[in-house]
């Protein structure tokens, strides 16, 4: 199943394996996906003397992982192929004390310190982009928590346990069968929600004196580690403060517009950001956000979520921006139940059914046309007279027979039957009138807002959340920085990011120089 090409590459993967480990799998001799599994696993445990596979009868289709004969509780309900082959490689190299996902110290205290049982399933999808950052983040609590077992389940196999639970999107996460998240998720964030159900403490402010670092960088996307990797570059003891190095950027499934590099992937650029910051003797303390900010003698004393006090005379703010929700009744209450942000992962679930695109910028009408191919119909509603997307996407909506646009629509409330959406209404901004459209899905795409809501007390912002900067990425506090989508800057691109992120970081430098970080 594997072609020589992969197998040559998991083996180097491999190679240094210490502990044993097997594929132990049960499975029904009709199951229509019990070949391909076994053919997978079979060459997987090929690649390795480490690794042994074993298999027995079983009711449905099934694979734990052993490590030296005793159960690691990672359990896959699936035939791990596409995006969840790397989860599977992963979970076996993590087991065995290896992986640069491996949190750090504070992070792994956190999920030790969870002390009832837990029954963690995520739902997935293998065409699913976000879902191996979620399933992944889970096999590491699983791993360091032995009260924690997990279950990662194919949608497409199991689909009657997914009807039976109305999911619309992936990945969904329940935690002792009730629901605990969907969609894209850090580990920090999912920690943080399981110990909020589960109603356990998960405080580290255990963990020691307060640190201090000559340059403080929060956030991990491009502008953010452009930053650091400019501060170290310059001498300084450097700290980066992120829910996950890449942000952002991991949600993008292409990238062409990196001059130098003609093509490449969210995941491969964020695996990149990863490996140049690993280069320098910089802190990336990953998984965790900054709660709040005080200043205090030109010192920015600095509280994380993992409640670490860090002290810096200057910060860069590079936290980016995330996706606007449309903030009327029903949006939140359907999240997952048919209101959904990413075409990508969610599109499978609405194969001829209809849906609704809100928002006619770029990122709407790619929405509308991805969905042109799998949904029975699209209606655009666009808030303004007219689509705000580039022309040349407003051409190729326009040969589309399944797609609709409504112009001068705001939209109103998001209608559901308590399980699943069921209409969206909508007011013509012209006649006044009020409309409502029966759909099965909602796709929000109505752009970003600034990630600067630990910082409006501290910095200026303009009323759109976005932090105020001079042409030196310079805030009205001295010390303080912002670089990147949190900032005023126009044109929301990683390349432009990146060169906001080494300019805040050159001004930082520039004012330790003039002694001008403590002032004010």
């Amino acid at each position: 199943m594997l072609e020589q090409a992969m197998k040559d590459q998991v083996i180097s993967v491999f190679s240094n394996l210490e502990q044993h480990y097997t594929l132990k799998v049960e499975v029904s001799e009709s199951h229509k996906s019990k070949t391909e599994l076994l053919q997978l696993l079979e060459d997987v445990a090929s690649c390795s003397d480490k690794i042994t596979l074993e298999v027995e009868a079983g009711s449905a289709l099934e694979f734990t992982i052993l490590k030296n004969n005793e159960d690691t509780n990672i359990a896959f309900r699936a035939v791990p192929t596409g995006h969840e082959f790397t989860t599977l490689l992963l979970a076996i190299l993590n087991l065995d004390g290896k992986g640069k996902n491996i949190p750090d110290t504070a992070i792994i205290d956190k999920i030790k310190q969870i002390n009832v049982p837990v029954q963690l399933k995520s739902y997935i999808s293998l065409t699913c982009t976000n879902c191996p950052e979620v399933v992944q983040a889970l096999n590491l609590i699983t791993l360091f928590n032995p009260n924690v077992q997990h279950q990662i389940i194919d949608g497409a196999i199991n689909k009657d346990e997914v009807d039976a639970l109305n999911i619309q999107a992936v990945p969904s996460v329940y935690a002792n069968g009730e629901a605990l998240h969907v969609g894209r998720a850090s580990l920090g964030e999912l920690l943080s929600k399981l110990e909020k159900q589960l109603g356990v403490s998960g405080n580290v402010t255990a963990q020691g004196a307060t640190k201090n670092y000559d340059v403080v960088v929060v956030g991990g996307g491009p502008a953010g580690v452009s930053s650091a990797v400019y501060s170290a570059r310059k001498g300084f003891k450097v700290a980066i403060v992120a829910e996950k190095v890449g942000g952002q950027v991991t949600e993008t499934v292409s990238i062409e517009n990196m001059i130098s590099v003609p093509k490449t992937t969210g995941a491969e650029l964020s695996a990149n950001l990863m490996k140049h910051l690993q280069d320098y003797p910089i802190d990336v303390l990953e998984n965790r956000m900054v709660e709040s900010v005080k200043l205090e003698n030109g010192i920015k004393k600095l509280s994380t979520s993992l409640g670490e006090k860090i002290e810096t005379p200057a910060l860069i703010i590079a936290t980016g921006a995330s996706w606007r929700k449309l903030g009327v009744p029903g949006e939140s209450e359907y999240i997952g139940a048919g209101v959904a942000f990413c075409t990508h992962c969610d599109g499978p679930f609405y194969k001829d059914k209809k849906v609704v695109v809100v928002g006619g910028g770029n990122s709407g009408l790619e929405a509308a046309i991805d969905l042109s191919a799998i949904a029975k119909e699209v209606t655009v509603l666009e808030f303004m007279d007219t689509l705000k997307g580039d022309q040349v996407l407003q051409d190729k909506l326009s040969t589309l027979p399944n797609v609709k646009i409504i112009t001068n629509a705001q939209t109103l409330a998001v209608d559901g039957d308590g399980a699943k959406v069921t209409g969206i209404k909508y007011k013509d901004r012209v006649s006044e009138q009020e409309h409502e459209i029966i759909t099965d899905g909602i796709f929000v795409q109505i752009g970003l807002k600034a990630n600067s809501g630990a910082f409006a007390d501290v910095v200026e912002t303009n009323r759109m959340g976005e932090i105020l900067i001079d042409a030196t990425c310079r805030t009205n506090v001295a010390g303080v920085y912002a670089a990147g989508d949190v900032s005023v800057v126009p044109y929301k691109q990683i390349v432009i990011a990146m060169g906001e992120g080494s300019k805040a970081a050159l001004s930082a430098f520039e004012d330790q120089i003039k002694g001008l970080q403590l002032a004010g």
